[in-house]
């Protein structure tokens, strides 16, 4: 995976400008949650934003698919890694 993919997972969506900018904001929400609570917090705020999409069918079902594992995938690391800081 290229770096730029790591740091932008929605590039290959080609996402309209608008969505695209709020993806990333609450994509840097979940990496950058301070605790497991405000991990989750923003976790289920980027479900709710996916949800909202796919409840007005602005993306073909192969494109929310994608948002919810990007967004899930962010939320378990960030938690892995918060659980690590903390035992460290």
């Amino acid at each position: 995976m290229s770096e730029y993919a790591r740091l932008d997972p929605f590039a290959e969506l080609r996402l309209p400008t608008p969505v695209h900018a709020r993806a990333l904001r609450l994509l840097q929400g979940i990496r950058h949650a301070r605790t497991v609570a405000d991990t989750l917090h923003a976790a289920d705020r980027a479900e709710g934003f996916v949800m909202g999409l796919e409840s007005l069918k602005a993306l073909p079902a192969a494109g929310i698919e994608v948002l919810y594992r990007i967004f899930d995938t962010a939320s378990q690391l960030r938690q892995v890694q918060l659980e690590l800081e903390r035992q460290g």
